[in-house]
């Protein structure tokens, strides 16, 4: 009777190495050092997120119910995760039978090839685009401009990072780190017949942007779009946003081409009412959102007659099969954790050199791209850009444990890092501590420390490999006497003897009273 070895199962693929915006070109160290030092996107962040704060507070103390609505959201992610391929199944067959077609793309290189097909099939040259992560994240505009077809982010906060030739700084307001005064010198610079009168006045610089961005509505004839939610029930997608640019796109062109993560599936339409509620306040510190936009399909002579929902992996299925990090797949997107973060709140998104910043971005990021994946991956910094304070699980509406993850994270850093010099440090503590006569010469040794120690009795610089620790902490010298020393000499005897007198006193009185 012969047999078939059909091979062990491989890990899921991560997203891979080179492609799109999950990675930055340095550690997070590094990186942040240089971003510490720009005052004025410091005061910019400050004042935003406390902004943001503040709104947010309201909206969710005024809930009676807002607890039983955050363990909603999060028994509804995790069912969903649970059960993840026979609903995206079920969402598939419910977009086909309703007109739409639907694409499968193990990465981003796959989804960029996919939107580009689509697009050049239309014969249109340009294409207009909802704010939408997933696509910054494949890095589909760099993809789009160097096949020849331009894209034109549509929300006004994506249009002042792209005209600047910048990068998103943050998940729910991407030009966070700018202030009015430098959206105007942009607009002067890269918006084609701006008044050169045109002043800071929010209001004025925002009739500007509209200006400028109708006549793309009205001539462009294809959108892209990402998705905040995926209704598998019914094949229905949801877009929720604050300044119509969503419904113009969604609406207007011929064609609508959404490309969505597949964890953002929820399984049923009523599953909304949590979600709709959970959202906006986390974000915006609204009680709803001014735009939510949804569609089934396609209907004829009413919106796009063309509709392909494009449905992203890049290594999702990877962090889905990891037992603890999945619970970031929860994740809705809506920012709260990153403006109660006070890593953030000072370094700034771009620090962290990923589409998604922040402490969800530290979790995230190294479950989709990786942190080993080439020599010195800056990847591998993120989970120790946190405090561990944990005011992200508690802001957090779905109630991810941020922190813990970034713990789990870091140990996983550390067993696939091999062997460094941290390691050898801990495996010879480990080796001393086992034995008594070592670990006696050891504290004894420890002595020199005092040599080392400056006036105040801290030693703030060690040499190598141990700067590491000293270029951000100060150690207190070691003290004069070991604690086994004192214990063994005469004054340590006579504390001990007076100590257990105290105690046979106390016993002894309290029997009494007895």
């Amino acid at each position: 009777m012969s047999s078939t070895f059909l091979g062990m199962p491989a890990t899921p693929p991560r997203s891979p190495y080179g492609t799109g915006n999950l990675r930055g070109d340095r550690k997070f160290p590094e990186a942040a050092h240089d971003e510490l030092r720009k005052e004025q996107l410091r005061r910019n962040l400050g004042r935003a997120t406390r902004t943001i704060r503040a709104k947010r507070l309201d909206v969710t103390g005024e809930l009676p119910d807002w607890e039983a609505l955050r363990e909603a959201g999060s028994a509804i992610k995790t069912d969903t995760m649970n059960r993840l391929p026979e609903l995206l199944e079920q969402l598939e067959r419910n977009v086909t039978e309703r007109g739409g077609t639907v694409h499968w793309a193990r990465d981003g290189v796959e989804a960029n090839e996919i939107v580009t097909r689509l697009v050049k099939a239309t014969g249109s040259s340009d294409v207009i685009k909802v704010k939408s992560m997933a696509t910054q994240e494949i890095g589909l505009n760099e993809h789009l401009e160097s096949v020849g077809i331009t894209p034109y982010e549509t929300d006004l906060a994506e249009l002042i990072v792209q005209l600047a030739h910048d990068k998103p700084s943050h998940i729910l307001v991407p030009a966070i780190h700018r202030n009015r005064d430098e959206i105007r010198q942009i607009f002067l610079k890269e918006i084609p017949g701006v008044d050169p009168g045109l002043d800071n006045v929010p209001a004025h610089l925002a009739a500007t942007a509209r200006a400028y961005l109708r006549e793309k509505f009205m001539t462009t004839k294809v959108a892209v779009s990402g998705a905040n939610f995926g209704i598998a029930e019914t094949g229905t997608l949801a877009v929720v946003e604050s300044e119509g640019n969503g419904r113009m796109c969604l609406t207007m062109p011929d064609t609508l081409i959404t490309v969505m993560g597949i964890e953002k599936v929820l399984p049923r339409f009523q599953d909304l009412g949590v979600f709709l509620q959970l959202l906006p306040r986390s974000s915006t510190g609204e009680r709803m959102n001014p735009y939510t936009s949804m569609w089934t399909g396609v209907t004829p002579g009413d919106g796009p007659q063309e509709f392909h929902l494009v449905l992203l992996d890049n290594g999702r299925t990877a962090a889905l099969a990891d037992r603890i990090g999945r619970e970031a797949l929860n994740c809705i997107r809506c920012s709260a954790c990153l403006n109660v973060c006070p890593v953030y709140e000072r370094a700034g998104g771009h620090a962290y050199g990923s589409t998604y910043p922040g402490p969800i971005g530290a979790v995230l990021t190294p479950q989709l791209a990786g942190m080993h994946a080439a020599k010195g991956d800056p990847n591998s910094s993120l989970p120790y850009a946190s405090s561990l304070c944990g005011a992200c699980f508690d802001a957090c509406p779905v109630k991810i444990d941020i922190p813990s993850l970034l713990v789990e994270l870091r140990h996983q850093n550390t067993e696939q890092s091999g062997t460094t010099a941290e390691k050898l440090a801990m495996k010879a503590a480990a080796t001393v501590m086992k034995h008594p006569k070592l670990f006696t010469a050891a504290q004894k040794g420890a002595g020199i420390g005092r040599v080392v120690g400056g006036r105040d009795g801290r030693i703030s610089h060690l040499p190598p490999p141990f700067n590491g620790w000293s270029a951000s902490r100060d150690t207190a010298v070691p003290p004069k006497q070991t604690f086994r020393s004192w214990l063994a000499s005469a004054e340590g005897a006579a504390t001990m003897r007076a100590a257990a007198g105290e105690y046979e006193k106390n016993r002894k009185q309290k029997e009494e009273e007895q």
